[in-house]
């Protein structure tokens, strides 16, 4: 496995200099991603790809051969499977189509063909019917999407059943600054499964944060049971569709899985560990928070807000979650009573907007909330408005130096060009973790803290 994802050499059988084949775009993808391993064109049909010298199969390359990105129709894969055998390669990337997935019982015989050459001699297949995969903190983009290597390197590793998926929420991840470790496209899972990854990455450095997306599994004992190894150490989450009956068939088809019962999964997720996840953006936004916040103490939660709005919008997404919205101290209620003007809001959620012209008042609220014993996590709420152009400068010293005692998420928000570097900034810092809606704020925060339950009853 640590071949597979760390490879000293790549082969690319079935490499192209045609933009119309999958072959030029893992050439592409490979060789502008900054990969520093020697690339190996397989093609019997040219002498170089790309500028590089190519071979007319993998059985001539000069040298040994870490990893092999297969990308030749169906028909052709056990011959080239067994010529990697014969090779020695250690991992193959399988983006093929056209086995068990598809609805012809010569689709399941080439699949278990295969698999039986790859499992005799011993060699991890990430595939088929995959996008690829992408180490970032290799340089190594083993896919037909060159734009992947534009991905943030980050602490993140997301294994997941479909390339629609992993495309969407590496999209996602691009527009909002956050990293991955890896992405891995599991697709048919011929013999490397989400038990696989899962062991794998248990002991992986730069992994901090595991998710899993998933339509259906053929091993879901496994799954858990490694899970329940991991519960405590590292998280993770997972999002598991198919729960109506359209869901159920497309999953089935898409990738020749078993789906099964959603409420089983869901429940065997959570007695394994799981957190488990009900949407792609929920999702992507439990993992950046995961990867760059504490997890709190307890469910008890502060609303700090410039306007009321919001706040509401947050408080009502915390009950429904399951977080409470605390009754401060004595001693944090009188410094609030006494720094905020007449007729805000006061007690929790507090309105701080009709104090923002005054920075001491505002510095006084933000930092008697945070010693506040009740409270286990922070919400801070601010929509810009011309009459607090500053604010948020006002505060970023503070908030730095706090550094996320107990979790700090926020929803700044503002027009474009504004706030967006000293957001990034307190970001970057550990400052805290920012989300573009009050209710994705709440939500994440809410996760925390399941999350923290789940690391308590190890």
């Amino acid at each position: 496995m640590k071949a597979l994802f760390n490879p000293s050499s790549v082969a690319v059988i079935g490499a192209s200099d045609n933009p119309g084949k999958l072959g030029f775009h893992v050439m592409k993808s490979l060789t502008g991603g900054g990969y520093a391993g020697r690339i190996i064109p397989v093609n019997p049909g040219a002498t170089r790809i790309m500028g590089l010298k190519a071979s007319s199969s993998v059985s001539v390359c000069e040298g040994e051969i870490d990893l092999a990105i297969v990308v030749v129709p169906a028909k052709r894969v056990p011959a080239v499977f067994r010529e990697c055998a014969a090779k020695g390669v250690r991992g193959i990337v399988l983006i093929t189509a056209g086995f068990k997935e598809i609805d012809d019982p010569g689709g399941a015989d080439l699949h278990k063909e295969i698999a039986d050459i790859a499992n005799e001699a011993n060699i991890p297949v990430i595939g088929p019917n995959t996008f690829g995969m992408i180490n970032l903190h290799a340089d190594l983009n083993a896919s037909f999407t060159p734009e992947f290597s534009r991905l943030q390197k980050g602490t993140i590793t997301l294994v997941s059943q479909s390339g629609g998926i992993s495309h969407l929420l590496g999209f996602m991840a691009m527009r909002m600054g956050i990293g991955f470790r890896m992405i891995v496209g599991l697709g048919n899972r011929l013999n490397v499964d989400f038990a696989q990854m899962v062991d794998f990455l248990a002991d992986d450095p730069d992994t901090k944060v595991v998710v899993l997306y998933i339509e259906g599994i053929d091993a879901a004992r496994a799954l858990t049971d490694t899970a329940r190894k991991l519960r405590g150490r590292k998280p993770i989450i997972a999002y598991k569709t198919g729960s109506g009956q359209v869901g159920d068939a497309a999953s089935r088809s898409h990738t020749g899985s078993m789906a099964g019962s959603h409420k089983i999964y869901t429940g065997s997720f959570t007695q394994a560990g799981i957190l488990h996840i009900d949407s792609t953006e929920t999702l992507l936004d439990t993992a950046k928070a995961l990867s760059a916040s504490p997890v709190p103490d307890g469910p008890g939660v502060a609303v700090l807000s410039g306007q009321a709005g919001p706040s509401m919008a947050a408080c009502d997404v915390c009950e429904a979650e399951g977080l409470k919205i605390v009754r401060f101290t004595d001693i944090t209620q009188e410094t609030i009573n006494d720094l905020l003007p007449p007729l805000a809001l006061r007690s929790n959620p507090v309105d701080m907007g009709p104090a923002w012209y005054d920075a001491s008042a505002i510095k006084g609220i933000i930092q008697t909330v945070m010693d506040d014993d009740n409270v286990n996590g922070i919400l801070l709420l601010m929509m810009f408005a011309s009459a607090n152009r500053d604010a948020l400068g006002g505060i970023t010293d503070l908030l730095k130096a706090w550094g996320q005692q107990k979790p700090l998420i926020s929803c700044i928000l503002a027009p474009p060009g504004i706030w967006d570097d000293q957001v990034k900034d307190l970001e970057l810092s550990g400052a805290l973790v920012n989300y573009p809606t009050p209710e994705r704020a709440a939500k994440v925060m809410a996760n925390l803290w399941k999350y923290g339950k789940i690391r308590s009853t190890q």
